[in-house]
Protein backbone atom coordinates (compact mmCIF):
# COMPACT_ATOMS: atom_id res chain seq x y z
CA UNK A 1 0.00 0.00 0.00
CA UNK A 2 1.47 3.04 -1.01
CA UNK A 3 1.65 6.12 1.63
CA UNK A 4 0.99 9.52 0.43
CA UNK A 5 1.77 12.44 2.86
CA UNK A 6 0.63 15.90 2.09
CA UNK A 7 1.26 19.00 3.94
CA UNK A 8 -2.16 18.09 5.85
CA UNK A 9 -1.23 15.04 6.86
CA UNK A 10 2.40 16.83 7.97
CA UNK A 11 0.93 18.85 10.05
CA UNK A 12 -1.42 16.11 11.57
CA UNK A 13 1.58 14.01 12.87
CA UNK A 14 3.38 16.86 14.28
CA UNK A 15 0.44 17.86 15.97
CA UNK A 16 -0.08 14.19 17.31
CA UNK A 17 3.86 13.97 18.51
CA UNK A 18 3.66 17.42 20.45
CA UNK A 19 0.33 16.11 22.02
CA UNK A 20 2.27 12.88 23.11
CA UNK A 21 5.03 14.30 24.36
CA UNK A 22 2.89 16.82 26.36
CA UNK A 23 0.54 13.45 27.33
CA UNK A 24 4.13 11.12 28.53
CA UNK A 25 5.59 14.50 30.54
CA UNK A 26 2.08 14.84 32.34
CA UNK A 27 0.67 11.60 33.38
CA UNK A 28 4.35 9.75 33.67
CA UNK A 29 5.42 9.27 36.93
CA UNK A 30 8.43 11.87 37.12
CA UNK A 31 11.08 8.58 37.43
CA UNK A 32 9.98 7.04 34.50
CA UNK A 33 9.58 10.04 32.27
CA UNK A 34 13.72 10.79 32.94
CA UNK A 35 14.07 7.47 32.53
CA UNK A 36 12.67 7.06 28.88
CA UNK A 37 14.56 10.38 28.21
CA UNK A 38 17.86 8.27 29.55
CA UNK A 39 16.59 5.34 27.09
CA UNK A 40 16.26 8.20 24.06
CA UNK A 41 19.64 10.08 24.75
CA UNK A 42 21.82 6.46 24.94
CA UNK A 43 19.93 5.31 21.68
CA UNK A 44 20.85 8.99 19.50
CA UNK A 45 23.95 8.07 21.29
CA UNK A 46 24.62 4.76 19.36
CA UNK A 47 23.36 6.08 16.27
CA UNK A 48 25.58 9.03 16.84
CA UNK A 49 28.96 8.24 18.78
CA UNK A 50 30.68 11.53 18.43
CA UNK A 51 31.56 13.93 20.59
CA UNK A 52 32.78 17.25 20.24
CA UNK A 53 34.70 19.88 22.78
CA UNK A 54 35.11 23.48 21.52
CA UNK A 55 37.95 25.50 22.10
CA UNK A 56 37.47 29.26 21.93
CA UNK A 57 40.41 31.63 20.96
CA UNK A 58 38.70 34.11 23.77
CA UNK A 59 37.26 33.44 26.92
CA UNK A 60 34.78 36.68 27.42
CA UNK A 61 38.24 39.44 27.00
CA UNK A 62 41.02 37.39 28.04
CA UNK A 63 42.94 34.89 25.69
CA UNK A 64 41.86 31.18 26.26
CA UNK A 65 45.46 29.29 27.40
CA UNK A 66 43.81 26.19 25.72
CA UNK A 67 43.17 27.61 22.22
CA UNK A 68 46.46 28.98 21.83
CA UNK A 69 47.89 25.35 23.39
CA UNK A 70 46.60 23.71 20.83
CA UNK A 71 47.47 25.60 18.25
CA UNK A 72 51.21 25.81 19.28
CA UNK A 73 50.46 21.85 19.34
CA UNK A 74 48.91 21.50 15.90
CA UNK A 75 51.51 23.67 14.54
CA UNK A 76 54.34 20.60 15.64
CA UNK A 77 52.10 18.03 14.17
CA UNK A 78 50.00 19.21 11.01
CA UNK A 79 52.44 19.47 8.87
CA UNK A 80 52.78 15.55 8.38
CA UNK A 81 48.81 15.06 8.79
CA UNK A 82 46.95 17.74 7.12
CA UNK A 83 46.00 18.46 3.09
CA UNK A 84 46.53 22.26 3.56
CA UNK A 85 48.04 24.12 6.30
CA UNK A 86 49.45 27.67 6.66
CA UNK A 87 52.81 28.62 7.49
CA UNK A 88 54.51 31.75 8.55
CA UNK A 89 58.04 33.12 9.95
CA UNK A 90 58.64 35.77 12.29
CA UNK A 91 61.16 37.84 11.65
CA UNK A 92 63.55 36.02 14.75
CA UNK A 93 61.92 32.67 14.69
CA UNK A 94 64.68 30.19 12.81
CA UNK A 95 61.69 27.90 11.84
CA UNK A 96 58.53 28.20 9.60
CA UNK A 97 55.31 27.91 12.32
CA UNK A 98 52.63 26.08 10.66
CA UNK A 99 48.54 26.44 11.62
CA UNK A 100 46.08 25.02 10.31
CA UNK A 101 43.63 27.24 8.36
CA UNK A 102 40.12 28.38 8.72
CA UNK A 103 37.74 25.52 7.81
CA UNK A 104 39.76 22.76 7.27
CA UNK A 105 40.77 19.57 8.99
CA UNK A 106 44.44 17.56 10.64
CA UNK A 107 44.07 14.04 12.49
CA UNK A 108 46.18 13.47 15.28
CA UNK A 109 46.58 10.24 17.19
CA UNK A 110 46.52 9.68 20.63
CA UNK A 111 47.71 6.43 22.61
CA UNK A 112 45.64 4.79 19.65
CA UNK A 113 42.85 7.11 19.33
CA UNK A 114 42.17 8.98 16.30
CA UNK A 115 41.13 12.53 17.04
CA UNK A 116 39.95 15.43 14.23
CA UNK A 117 40.85 18.72 14.78
CA UNK A 118 38.89 21.54 12.55
CA UNK A 119 39.55 24.82 12.64
CA UNK A 120 36.71 27.60 12.31
CA UNK A 121 36.39 30.92 12.16
CA UNK A 122 33.32 32.85 11.92
CA UNK A 123 32.89 36.68 10.54
CA UNK A 124 30.29 38.78 12.33
CA UNK A 125 29.19 42.67 12.42
CA UNK A 126 30.85 44.35 15.47
CA UNK A 127 28.17 46.93 16.43
CA UNK A 128 29.80 47.60 19.18
CA UNK A 129 32.67 48.62 17.69
CA UNK A 130 30.54 51.02 14.85
CA UNK A 131 28.33 53.37 16.33
CA UNK A 132 27.09 53.76 13.01
CA UNK A 133 26.04 50.04 12.91
CA UNK A 134 23.67 50.69 15.37
CA UNK A 135 21.65 53.32 14.32
CA UNK A 136 21.81 51.64 10.85
CA UNK A 137 23.44 54.74 8.91
CA UNK A 138 26.08 52.12 7.57
CA UNK A 139 27.30 48.52 7.36
CA UNK A 140 31.03 48.63 8.37
CA UNK A 141 32.46 46.25 6.19
CA UNK A 142 35.33 45.38 8.92
CA UNK A 143 33.43 42.28 11.22
CA UNK A 144 34.63 40.70 13.93
CA UNK A 145 35.70 37.48 13.31
CA UNK A 146 35.39 34.57 15.74
CA UNK A 147 37.29 31.93 15.96
CA UNK A 148 37.62 28.36 17.48
CA UNK A 149 39.27 24.64 17.23
CA UNK A 150 36.76 21.81 17.19
CA UNK A 151 38.03 18.64 18.61
CA UNK A 152 35.78 15.45 17.73
CA UNK A 153 36.30 11.96 18.92
CA UNK A 154 34.11 9.03 19.77
CA UNK A 155 32.45 9.05 22.81
CA UNK A 156 33.52 5.65 24.62
CA UNK A 157 37.43 7.82 24.62
CA UNK A 158 35.77 10.87 26.20
CA UNK A 159 37.79 10.12 29.80
CA UNK A 160 40.57 9.80 28.21
CA UNK A 161 40.82 12.92 26.24
CA UNK A 162 39.51 14.81 29.43
CA UNK A 163 42.27 13.46 31.91
CA UNK A 164 45.04 12.80 29.52
CA UNK A 165 44.85 13.98 25.84
CA UNK A 166 43.98 17.57 27.32
CA UNK A 167 46.75 17.67 29.97
CA UNK A 168 49.53 16.54 27.14
CA UNK A 169 48.49 19.18 25.11
CA UNK A 170 49.16 22.15 27.65
CA UNK A 171 52.50 20.09 28.78
CA UNK A 172 53.84 19.79 25.12
CA UNK A 173 52.88 23.96 24.26
CA UNK A 174 54.67 24.73 27.15
CA UNK A 175 57.68 22.40 26.34
CA UNK A 176 57.68 24.19 22.65
CA UNK A 177 57.12 27.81 23.86
CA UNK A 178 60.09 27.41 25.99
CA UNK A 179 62.08 25.94 22.98
CA UNK A 180 61.32 28.61 20.58
CA UNK A 181 60.73 31.44 22.78
CA UNK A 182 59.84 34.34 20.82
CA UNK A 183 59.17 37.13 23.37
CA UNK A 184 56.88 39.89 21.86
CA UNK A 185 56.22 44.22 21.89
CA UNK A 186 52.47 44.82 22.40
CA UNK A 187 51.20 47.82 21.73
CA UNK A 188 47.03 48.66 22.06
CA UNK A 189 44.50 49.25 19.61
CA UNK A 190 41.55 51.55 20.32
CA UNK A 191 40.26 52.47 16.90
CA UNK A 192 36.74 52.95 15.68
CA UNK A 193 35.66 49.40 13.89
CA UNK A 194 38.90 47.59 15.65
CA UNK A 195 37.53 43.84 16.85
CA UNK A 196 36.80 44.48 20.38
CA UNK A 197 38.39 41.03 21.45
CA UNK A 198 41.84 41.52 20.02
CA UNK A 199 43.14 44.17 22.30
CA UNK A 200 47.03 44.43 21.47
CA UNK A 201 48.78 43.92 18.75
CA UNK A 202 52.50 43.40 18.04
CA UNK A 203 55.92 42.57 17.41
CA UNK A 204 58.57 40.67 17.76
CA UNK A 205 60.95 42.15 20.47
CA UNK A 206 64.22 42.37 19.71
CA UNK A 207 66.18 45.53 21.87
CA UNK A 208 69.24 44.69 22.03
CA UNK A 209 70.18 46.60 25.33
CA UNK A 210 71.60 44.71 28.31
CA UNK A 211 72.43 45.40 31.57
CA UNK A 212 75.82 45.21 30.37
CA UNK A 213 75.59 47.91 27.94
CA UNK A 214 73.58 50.48 30.50
CA UNK A 215 75.22 53.58 30.91
CA UNK A 216 74.49 54.10 34.79
CA UNK A 217 76.09 54.16 37.84
CA UNK A 218 77.56 50.69 38.62
CA UNK A 219 76.01 50.23 42.43
CA UNK A 220 72.91 51.55 40.72
CA UNK A 221 72.73 48.61 37.79
CA UNK A 222 73.75 46.19 40.26
CA UNK A 223 71.38 46.83 43.02
CA UNK A 224 68.82 47.00 40.05
CA UNK A 225 69.89 43.72 38.79
CA UNK A 226 69.70 42.00 42.19
CA UNK A 227 66.06 43.27 42.94
CA UNK A 228 64.87 42.15 39.78
CA UNK A 229 66.14 38.43 39.73
CA UNK A 230 64.90 38.10 43.65
CA UNK A 231 61.54 39.34 42.28
CA UNK A 232 61.01 36.78 39.74
CA UNK A 233 62.08 34.02 42.41
CA UNK A 234 59.62 34.93 45.20
CA UNK A 235 56.33 33.29 43.82
CA UNK A 236 56.04 31.38 46.80
CA UNK A 237 56.87 34.45 49.42
CA UNK A 238 53.99 36.95 47.56
CA UNK A 239 51.54 34.53 48.09
CA UNK A 240 52.22 33.54 51.55
CA UNK A 241 51.97 37.63 52.86
CA UNK A 242 48.88 38.38 50.40
CA UNK A 243 50.65 40.54 47.70
CA UNK A 244 50.36 40.60 44.27
CA UNK A 245 53.00 39.11 42.24
CA UNK A 246 53.47 42.69 40.67
CA UNK A 247 56.48 44.96 41.38
CA UNK A 248 56.32 49.03 39.82
CA UNK A 249 59.29 51.06 38.94
CA UNK A 250 59.15 54.64 38.06
CA UNK A 251 62.02 55.82 36.04
CA UNK A 252 62.52 59.72 35.78
CA UNK A 253 65.27 62.14 35.10
CA UNK A 254 65.93 64.48 32.38
CA UNK A 255 65.51 63.44 28.50
CA UNK A 256 67.97 61.55 26.92
CA UNK A 257 69.75 59.30 30.23
CA UNK A 258 68.57 55.89 29.45
CA UNK A 259 65.05 55.38 30.67
CA UNK A 260 63.88 53.13 27.66
CA UNK A 261 67.01 51.29 27.47
CA UNK A 262 66.84 50.62 30.85
CA UNK A 263 63.15 48.84 30.17
CA UNK A 264 64.50 47.06 27.84
CA UNK A 265 67.35 45.75 29.12
CA UNK A 266 64.93 45.03 32.22
CA UNK A 267 62.82 42.47 30.08
CA UNK A 268 65.89 41.42 28.08
CA UNK A 269 67.39 39.71 31.53
CA UNK A 270 63.97 38.63 32.79
CA UNK A 271 63.03 37.18 29.57
CA UNK A 272 59.47 39.29 29.90
CA UNK A 273 57.06 40.26 27.36
CA UNK A 274 56.56 44.31 26.96
CA UNK A 275 53.42 45.96 26.44
CA UNK A 276 53.79 49.55 25.62
CA UNK A 277 50.46 51.27 27.08
CA UNK A 278 49.68 54.21 25.08
CA UNK A 279 47.10 55.90 27.55
CA UNK A 280 46.11 58.26 25.19
CA UNK A 281 44.31 55.92 22.95
CA UNK A 282 42.50 53.87 26.00
CA UNK A 283 39.17 55.01 25.60
CA UNK A 284 37.14 54.82 29.30
CA UNK A 285 38.31 52.86 32.31
CA UNK A 286 36.43 49.67 31.99
CA UNK A 287 38.45 49.28 28.48
CA UNK A 288 41.68 50.31 30.84
CA UNK A 289 41.03 47.20 32.82
CA UNK A 290 40.20 44.62 29.69
CA UNK A 291 43.65 45.63 28.54
CA UNK A 292 44.70 44.76 31.52
CA UNK A 293 43.23 41.38 31.93
CA UNK A 294 44.08 40.42 28.83
CA UNK A 295 48.05 40.82 29.07
CA UNK A 296 49.93 37.34 29.96
CA UNK A 297 51.99 36.36 32.80
CA UNK A 298 55.97 37.34 32.60
CA UNK A 299 54.90 40.56 30.90
CA UNK A 300 56.77 44.22 31.45
CA UNK A 301 54.09 46.89 31.20
CA UNK A 302 55.18 50.10 30.25
CA UNK A 303 53.47 54.10 30.34
CA UNK A 304 55.92 56.12 29.47
CA UNK A 305 56.14 59.80 29.78
CA UNK A 306 52.84 59.18 31.90
CA UNK A 307 52.89 62.62 32.56
CA UNK A 308 52.08 63.98 29.21
CA UNK A 309 49.52 61.04 28.62
CA UNK A 310 47.01 62.18 31.04
CA UNK A 311 46.64 65.00 33.68
CA UNK A 312 47.40 62.90 36.79
CA UNK A 313 48.55 65.81 38.81
CA UNK A 314 48.34 66.44 42.29
CA UNK A 315 45.20 66.71 43.40
CA UNK A 316 45.78 69.18 46.30
CA UNK A 317 47.52 71.37 44.18
CA UNK A 318 44.19 71.30 41.97
CA UNK A 319 42.07 72.74 44.84
CA UNK A 320 44.42 75.49 45.81
CA UNK A 321 43.09 78.73 44.18
CA UNK A 322 44.26 82.45 43.71
CA UNK A 323 42.93 85.04 46.22
CA UNK A 324 39.62 87.16 44.22
CA UNK A 325 39.11 83.29 41.78
CA UNK A 326 37.47 81.70 43.66
CA UNK A 327 34.68 80.18 41.84
CA UNK A 328 36.74 80.65 38.41
CA UNK A 329 37.65 77.16 37.14
CA UNK A 330 41.68 76.02 37.03
CA UNK A 331 42.60 76.70 33.23
CA UNK A 332 43.83 73.17 32.53
CA UNK A 333 39.85 72.18 33.30
CA UNK A 334 38.71 75.42 31.49
CA UNK A 335 40.47 73.93 28.22
CA UNK A 336 39.45 70.21 28.77
CA UNK A 337 35.71 71.78 28.92
CA UNK A 338 36.07 73.19 25.81
CA UNK A 339 37.85 69.80 24.26
CA UNK A 340 41.16 71.21 23.94
CA UNK A 341 43.10 70.15 27.17
CA UNK A 342 45.90 68.23 25.79
CA UNK A 343 45.79 65.71 28.38
CA UNK A 344 42.34 64.63 28.67
CA UNK A 345 41.44 61.41 26.36
CA UNK A 346 37.96 61.49 25.63
CA UNK A 347 36.45 58.40 24.59
CA UNK A 348 34.62 56.66 21.40
CA UNK A 349 31.30 56.60 23.75
CA UNK A 350 32.08 59.64 25.30
CA UNK A 351 34.17 58.29 28.45
CA UNK A 352 37.51 59.11 29.68
CA UNK A 353 40.32 57.52 31.51
CA UNK A 354 40.88 59.45 34.73
CA UNK A 355 43.84 59.25 38.01
CA UNK A 356 41.17 56.49 40.10
CA UNK A 357 41.21 54.35 37.17
CA UNK A 358 44.99 54.43 36.55
CA UNK A 359 45.51 53.66 40.09
CA UNK A 360 42.76 50.68 40.00
CA UNK A 361 44.79 49.73 36.77
CA UNK A 362 48.42 49.53 38.90
CA UNK A 363 47.15 48.44 42.12
CA UNK A 364 43.33 47.33 42.15
CA UNK A 365 41.62 44.03 42.31
CA UNK A 366 42.26 43.60 38.58
CA UNK A 367 45.46 44.15 39.00
CA UNK A 368 45.86 40.19 40.84
CA UNK A 369 44.31 38.79 37.76
CA UNK A 370 47.61 38.21 35.21
CA UNK A 371 50.97 36.48 37.15
CA UNK A 372 54.10 37.79 37.73
CA UNK A 373 54.56 41.60 36.40
CA UNK A 374 56.49 44.86 36.36
CA UNK A 375 54.56 48.20 35.88
CA UNK A 376 56.63 50.46 34.52
CA UNK A 377 56.67 54.28 34.39
CA UNK A 378 58.62 56.91 32.99
CA UNK A 379 58.93 60.72 33.63
CA UNK A 380 61.07 63.46 33.00
CA UNK A 381 58.92 65.68 35.88
CA UNK A 382 57.62 63.42 39.17
CA UNK A 383 57.49 66.40 40.89
CA UNK A 384 53.81 66.78 38.48
CA UNK A 385 52.14 63.25 39.30
CA UNK A 386 49.39 63.03 42.36
CA UNK A 387 51.23 61.00 45.14
CA UNK A 388 48.77 58.18 45.06
CA UNK A 389 50.20 57.27 42.36
CA UNK A 390 53.76 56.85 43.19
CA UNK A 391 53.50 55.40 46.81
CA UNK A 392 55.02 52.34 47.60
CA UNK A 393 52.98 49.76 46.83
CA UNK A 394 51.82 50.95 43.11
CA UNK A 395 55.51 52.04 42.59
CA UNK A 396 57.86 49.91 44.57
CA UNK A 397 60.74 52.00 43.68
CA UNK A 398 61.83 55.58 42.26
CA UNK A 399 64.45 55.34 40.07
CA UNK A 400 66.39 58.50 39.07
CA UNK A 401 68.64 58.50 36.07
CA UNK A 402 71.15 61.78 36.35
CA UNK A 403 73.56 63.11 33.52
CA UNK A 404 76.50 60.88 32.60
CA UNK A 405 79.32 60.56 35.03
CA UNK A 406 82.52 58.83 34.31
CA UNK A 407 81.39 55.48 35.45
CA UNK A 408 78.68 55.47 32.76
CA UNK A 409 81.04 57.19 30.51
CA UNK A 410 83.08 54.37 30.38
CA UNK A 411 80.22 51.94 29.81
CA UNK A 412 79.55 54.47 26.62
CA UNK A 413 83.39 54.62 25.44
CA UNK A 414 84.16 50.66 25.48
CA UNK A 415 80.26 50.01 23.67
CA UNK A 416 80.60 52.85 20.99
CA UNK A 417 84.98 52.94 20.33
CA UNK A 418 86.44 49.54 22.26
CA UNK A 419 88.30 51.93 24.58
CA UNK A 420 90.01 51.16 27.44
CA UNK A 421 90.36 52.54 30.81
CA UNK A 422 93.58 53.48 30.28
CA UNK A 423 93.25 56.06 27.26
CA UNK A 424 95.35 59.60 27.72
CA UNK A 425 92.04 61.53 27.52
CA UNK A 426 90.03 59.57 29.71
CA UNK A 427 91.66 61.75 33.13
CA UNK A 428 90.45 65.41 31.27
CA UNK A 429 86.94 63.47 30.04
CA UNK A 430 86.33 62.71 33.61
CA UNK A 431 87.16 66.05 34.69
CA UNK A 432 84.78 67.58 32.49
CA UNK A 433 82.37 65.36 33.40
CA UNK A 434 82.55 66.55 37.00
CA UNK A 435 81.53 70.06 36.16
CA UNK A 436 79.60 69.52 32.91
CA UNK A 437 76.27 67.96 32.04
CA UNK A 438 75.20 65.86 29.62
CA UNK A 439 73.01 63.12 28.89
CA UNK A 440 74.64 59.85 27.90
CA UNK A 441 72.05 59.98 24.60
CA UNK A 442 74.14 63.30 24.00
CA UNK A 443 77.72 61.48 24.34
CA UNK A 444 76.64 58.27 22.24
CA UNK A 445 75.36 61.05 19.31
CA UNK A 446 78.94 62.48 19.54
CA UNK A 447 80.11 59.21 19.37
CA UNK A 448 77.75 58.29 16.66
CA UNK A 449 79.05 61.44 14.18
CA UNK A 450 82.86 59.87 14.50
CA UNK A 451 82.18 56.42 13.32
CA UNK A 452 85.11 55.22 11.23
CA UNK A 453 86.73 58.08 12.57
CA UNK A 454 89.19 56.33 15.01
CA UNK A 455 88.88 56.17 18.52
CA UNK A 456 90.98 59.08 19.62
CA UNK A 457 89.31 61.58 17.35
CA UNK A 458 85.83 60.46 18.65
CA UNK A 459 87.53 61.16 22.73
CA UNK A 460 88.93 64.50 21.06
CA UNK A 461 85.40 65.63 19.77
CA UNK A 462 84.16 64.62 22.66
CA UNK A 463 86.78 66.86 24.98
CA UNK A 464 85.76 69.61 22.44
CA UNK A 465 82.55 69.50 22.88
CA UNK A 466 82.48 69.15 26.90
CA UNK A 467 85.04 72.29 26.97
CA UNK A 468 82.36 74.20 25.00
CA UNK A 469 79.50 73.37 27.45
CA UNK A 470 81.43 74.70 29.99
CA UNK A 471 82.20 77.42 28.60
CA UNK A 472 80.24 80.67 29.61
CA UNK A 473 77.87 82.11 27.09
CA UNK A 474 78.77 85.37 26.14
CA UNK A 475 75.86 87.70 27.54
CA UNK A 476 73.71 89.22 24.30
CA UNK A 477 74.47 93.34 24.07
CA UNK A 478 71.86 95.32 25.52
CA UNK A 479 68.48 96.22 22.68
CA UNK A 480 69.41 99.93 22.37
CA UNK A 481 73.63 99.32 22.47
CA UNK A 482 74.02 101.61 25.00
CA UNK A 483 73.16 99.85 28.75
CA UNK A 484 72.91 102.01 31.46
CA UNK A 485 73.50 104.86 28.99
CA UNK A 486 70.75 104.01 27.07
CA UNK A 487 68.10 104.49 29.80
CA UNK A 488 69.49 107.79 30.71
CA UNK A 489 68.65 109.13 26.91
CA UNK A 490 65.52 107.60 26.61
CA UNK A 491 65.05 109.96 29.76
CA UNK A 492 66.24 112.68 28.64
CA UNK A 493 64.08 112.15 25.41
CA UNK A 494 61.49 111.60 27.57
CA UNK A 495 61.77 114.77 29.68
CA UNK A 496 62.69 116.81 26.02
CA UNK A 497 59.11 115.88 25.05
Amino acid sequence: MEVVLDWKSIGSLLATLVFLRSALRDFLPPELYFFLQFLFRRLVAAVHPTAIIIIDEYDGSSPNELYEAAQSYLGSRCLATAPVVRLSKPRQAPHPIASLPSSHTAVDFFQGVPLRWTSRAVERPSAASNPFLLYGHHRSSSAAEHRSLELSFHRRHRNAVHSIYIPHILDEAARLRLKARERRLYTNRAAPGEDLYRLWSSVPFAHPSTFDTLAIEPALKDDLRSDLLRFADRRDHYARVGRTWKRGYLLHGPPGTGKTSLVAAIANLLEFDVYDLELTAVPSNSHLRRLLVSTTPKSVVVVEDIDCSLDLSDRKKKKKTKPGHEHEPEPDLQAAAAGGHPHDVTAYGGGTVSLSGVLNFVDGLWSSCVGERLMIFTTNHPERLDPALIRPGRMDRSIHLSYCRPSAFRVLARNYLDVAEGHQLMPEVDALLQEVKITPADVAEVFMGCDGDGSDAAMRKLVDELRRRKAPMPSPPPLDGGGSGGEEKKARRKKGE
